[in-house]
């Protein structure tokens, strides 16, 4: 076999032209791109978009941590398709359970949120089951089988400071203020810098006549005029319900609904209608 020697003054036409022709085709398809769906420009640009987005945790262990960080930015309707996703690839089991419970609750689905919260009755989680389970009937102005569950769940965890504020709460709303006493000085003691706990206790120490010591600890707190507000507003709703536990008659619907207090709360607004004393 041999090879024609080409001269370079050849070659370099021939590749002049090739690049133009490469050129035309391009431009053409350009043109033709241009009027439907995505341009070559936009076709790159989502290309890079796509690379740029990070990968998906490749272990279960990271994925229900990347679930459980979504909800504590607030981010429950995401979690919720998450929460698909990783029981589609992993299955189902009491940790995805517990997260879904939690997002459904916080996204107002309150009937699902309480089967899953049922699920989890005899699983080693039980005691985020009963703790739900009581939010939920808080929610609906059931203080007194709120305060059931909750009792439940703070003799499963028994130094889990969110769920004695959550029980002490509940029982000054059913108009036991005396039972209220006891797991809320448990709870600020295990957790002194909880703004809830806090606020909770001083809704209990109005309650409970100590009007000076409640005023010293608001101060203390350097709690805003709107807080302030809010709590006394709730306390008196814990002395109609005291009222009416004394007298043996329903507490009224007006005691028994709960108010909204973002400033309280410092929930995402992604959440709506929480309990704004409880510890979500």
């Amino acid at each position: 076999m041999t090879f024609d020697f080409i001269p370079d003054r050849v070659v370099s036409v021939t590749a002049r032209a090739a690049a133009a022709f490469v050129l035309t085709l391009l431009g053409a398809c350009a043109s033709q791109l241009s009027g439907y769906g995505l341009g070559p420009q936009a076709e790159r640009q989502a290309m890079m978009q796509q690379a740029d987005k990070p990968a998906a945790p490749d272990t279960p262990g990271m994925y229900l941590g990347l679930i459980d960080r979504m909800q504590q930015q607030g981010l429950y309707f995401a979690s919720l398709a998450h929460i698909d996703a990783y029981e589609k690839q992993y299955g189902v089991s009491p940790d995805t359970i517990v997260l879904r419970a939690d997002a459904l609750r916080m996204t107002d689905q309150p009937a699902a949120s309480a089967a899953s919260y049922a699920q989890l009755l005899q699983t080693p989680l039980a005691a985020r089951g009963h703790r739900g389970l009581g939010l939920i009937a808080g929610e609906s102005g059931d203080f007194t089988r709120a305060v059931q569950q909750l009792q439940q769940a703070a003799q499963l965890v028994p130094t889990d400071a969110a769920t004695l504020s959550d029980l002490g709460y509940a029982e000054l709303r059913a108009g036991d203020v005396s039972g209220a006493r006891v797991p809320l000085m448990k709870a600020a003691q295990l957790d002194q810098n909880n703004q809830k706990i806090v606020s909770n206790l001083v809704l209990y120490l109005l309650a409970n006549g100590q009007n000076e010591q409640a005023q010293a600890l608001m101060t203390q707190q350097k709690m805003t005029p709107g807080v302030r507000s809010a709590i006394r507003v709730d306390a008196a709703k814990v002395a109609a319900a005291k009222r009416a536990q004394q007298l043996d008659v329903p507490v009224p619907l007006t005691v028994r609904t709960t108010g909204s207090v973002a400033s309280v709360a410092h929930v995402p607004e992604t959440a709506p209608r929480l309990l704004q004393w409880f510890t979500q």
